[in-house]
């Protein structure tokens, strides 16, 4: 396997073929994060309170499979690696799982329930057997550190630039290929994002290289990687930083379609509403490798997430008529939001190698599940806490809210959020890996000049 000098510059190509990976994997995480949510209530037709139940039911199942194919991808052996044959082998089934996903079956509610827990299970399972791989894929590329946070920059860039797609085309495409039927639109633009999304993976599988290998003596048991993890202070701590982040980030992307629908009463400006913020939380994440040269990983993080609840709790106090104060502060707050992605991945990367410098063993893809499941239970959480606040307040699809409906939407803008942003503060305060022990961390573990040990 190619290998590289671990002080080496990665070339252009190969971390912007990273990077086009999770621009794939935004054309659903971007629809889920901005739209599921709606599209249950107003386009599906299920209650608000079965869909949050629905949010947090469906990720026990995660609870298995991201650690399930976490050990799968630890253990596969091919002549392209471990990781990269998931992008080929995933991207015809997530396709098929996001189309089948957004298909409104003529049924009954009780049937259309069931048909909503089945296919959203199907597609995150579907999610979980590409994504898991692909991000794992960040911790072989290269045991640098900074480049790792270059590299996770990139993949945000491109995660970013598929939201910013998302948000400003979905409910355009919807329009167009639906010609006033709703639920065919959908169908056809989920299928449309899958075919973009297997070239886009392909992309990926043939501009990338895995360099870090484990030792060769290493074969553990599944049980055996499971209980490292919860030894490795420093997983630990991201697990549930990540978990918290992700509450208030999905608390907001998932709201604001409701917030310019009922609170603002301008339906028209939800797509332009979430494009400013991918396009905030790109530059963001953009700016993440520089702003790593100035601050410590960890200190970056607190003075990020103090600002992201001083912003949230200001949004409470915008009226509905001040739009361009409502754009600056969501703005501001994708700004904020957008180096912590890059910077939590590249430490999730990190704690890998502490893993195998504690232990003598490499799980990568093991650290990774978890990371991905920590992503996808905050978003649950967040999920079944906006359905739940609906469905308590009376919420209503399609009609006019009530006062007490209204002020529960502008809540889950605002003021929610931004107490999950405090307490991410606090969880970050716990991480102890800074740049001088992960220098000494990779002088023990014995990188060598072509960057495996």
């Amino acid at each position: 396997m190619a290998d590289v000098p671990s002080n080496q510059t990665l070339s252009l190509g190969e971390k912007t073929g990273y990077a086009v990976g999770d621009t794939a994997s935004n054309l659903y995480w971007g629809v889920f994060s901005g739209f599921l949510i709606y599209f249950y209530t107003d386009v599906f037709g299920l209650p608000a309170a079965a869909v949050g139940t629905m949010m947090l039911v469906t990720r026990i199942t995660d609870a298995f499979t991201d650690p399930m194919m976490g050990a799968l991808a630890d253990r596969t052996k091919t002549k392209f690696g471990k990781f990269r044959p998931y992008l080929l082998w995933g991207a015809l089934p997530i396709a098929g799982a996001g189309v089948l996903t957004f298909t409104v079956p003529d049924i009954g509610e009780g049937g259309k329930l069931l048909y909503a827990y089945g296919t959203y299970i199907l597609m995150m399972m579907a999610y979980t057997f590409i994504n898991i791989p692909y991000g794992a894929l960040l911790g072989v590329i290269t045991p640098n550190t900074q480049q790792r946070t270059m590299l996770a920059s990139f993949r945000f860039i491109g995660a970013f630039s598929g939201g910013i797609f998302v948000s400003q085309y979905t409910l355009t495409l919807v329009e167009w290929f639906g010609q006033g039927d709703e639920k065919l639109g959908w169908q056809l633009t989920m299928a449309l994002y899958g075919a973009i999304a297997i070239v886009l993976f392909t992309i990926t599988f043939l501009m990338t290289k895995e360099r870090i290998e484990p030792p060769q003596k290493e074969v553990t048991p599944i049980k055996r990687d499971i209980l490292d993890l919860f030894k490795n202070k420093p997983w630990v701590v991201l697990f549930c930083l990540t978990s918290v982040i992700m509450v208030t980030i999905t608390l907001r992307g998932s709201s604001g379609a409701f917030y310019f629908k009922y609170f603002v009463g301008r339906e028209d400006l939800i797509g332009n509403f979430l494009t400013v913020y991918m396009v905030s939380l790109l530059i963001g994440a953009a700016s993440a490798p520089l702003l790593t040269k100035i601050f410590d990983k960890k200190k970056l993080l607190v003075i990020l997430m103090s600002a992201v609840a001083i912003f949230s709790f200001a949004f409470y106090f915008v009226p509905a008529d001040q739009i361009w104060l409502m754009f600056t502060l969501h703005a501001l707050i994708g700004l904020c939001l957008g180096p912590k992605s890059p910077l939590v991945f590249s430490m999730y990367a990190d704690t890998a190698d502490y893993s195998e410098w504690k232990t003598g063993r490499r799980a990568t893809a093991m650290v990774f599940s978890a990371a991905s499941f920590s992503q996808k239970l905050g978003g649950a959480l967040a999920g079944a806490m906006i359905g739940w606040t609906l469905g308590a307040l009376g919420y209503v699809a399609n009609q006019a809210q009530t006062a007490g409906s209204e002020h529960g939407i502008l809540l889950l803008m605002s003021v929610t959020p931004g107490v999950f942003a405090i307490i991410s503060v606090l969880v970050i305060r716990f991480y102890p890996l800074d740049k001088a022990q992960m220098d000494s961390l990779h002088a023990d573990l014995k990188y060598n000049e072509k960057g495996s040990h």
